[in-house]
């Protein structure tokens, strides 16, 4: 064993509401150790803690989230148990996946401290964090699965789910799509300037190089020469167009009615983390 142990910068999240802390490592072990053992005693002894800290615990989460985290049972087949809501799997995945992003991002600070690109001052290490957190001028951002990527004949159209029935395609060059490791399942971010968004009161037809988005029409900012439109689709997506403010005017377009925002396959612009 080496004498001396390579040092690493490990980050820990909690999340905080203003009545206090909410869920922290220790709280997320816990839930992590309900689901691997479906009893608060045995749970807490994995953790570990004791079984009134446990107990508190869930108590706290419960009451601090908008819907419960844990259900407790008794009685039945297997005397009861203590059991993750759907919500609780969710807030678990969501700590875990922004542990992993944290992490992720401290590596690359302590690769990029021993290269000499970063000093280990506070104020450069903040620099560099912000640097990394990148912020880009197209107004609608949306997440989403990759679920086909299929051959257009020297483009590879990207299909992806965005969740809540909502989809849209992006068509990018095949060394793109190589270069960012698509492949179903991938998560990715797709980027569409406002501009490039057209909305119309009647039903778009869906096309092979046309997304077409249903939604309700909500609040219209109108300017001297384009106006800014929200339309908010069946699942709560919001998405921004730009559109000039004769086009808005002739097409009758006002805020509750329903609208189509429609946008080129090749206007969106996909990135992935790396």
């Amino acid at each position: 064993m080496c004498a001396t142990r390579r040092r690493r910068l490990v980050g820990k999240l909690a999340f905080e509401t203003a009545a206090g802390g909410f869920v922290g490592d220790t709280r997320i072990r816990l839930l992590e150790a309900i689901v691997e053992h479906g009893s608060l005693n045995r749970a807490a002894k994995a953790v570990p803690l004791s079984y009134k800290a446990a107990w508190d615990a869930l108590d706290t989460m419960n009451n601090l989230a908008d819907t419960p985290l844990v259900v407790r049972t008794t009685g039945g087949a297997n005397g009861g148990g203590t059991l993750l809501t759907a919500y609780g799997h969710e807030m678990v995945a969501l700590y875990r996946a922004m542990e992993s992003s944290q992490q992720d991002i401290l590596d690359r600070l302590a690769a990029l401290r021993k290269s000499g690109h970063v000093g280990d001052d506070a104020t450069s290490l903040r620099s560099m964090i912000r640097r990394m957190a990148v912020r880009t001028s197209a107004r609608n951002q949306f997440v989403g699965s990759v679920d086909s990527l299929t051959d257009t004949g020297g483009m590879i159209d990207v299909r992806l789910l965005l969740g809540g029935g909502d989809e849209l395609v992006a068509r990018i060059t095949p060394e793109s799509a190589e270069n960012m490791a698509l492949a179903p399942g991938v998560e990715a971010h797709a980027l569409i300037k406002a501009p490039w968004v057209s909305i119309a009161p009647n039903a778009q037809r869906r096309s092979a190089v046309r997304n077409v988005l249903r939604g309700t029409i909500g609040e219209i900012q109108t300017g001297r020469a384009s106006s800014r439109l929200a339309i908010t689709t069946d699942s709560g997506r919001v998405v921004i167009a730009a559109m000039p403010q004769p086009v808005v005017a002739e097409r009758s377009l006002r805020a509750g009615q329903t609208g189509w925002a429609s946008f080129d396959t090749e206007s969106v612009i996909l990135a992935t983390f790396a």
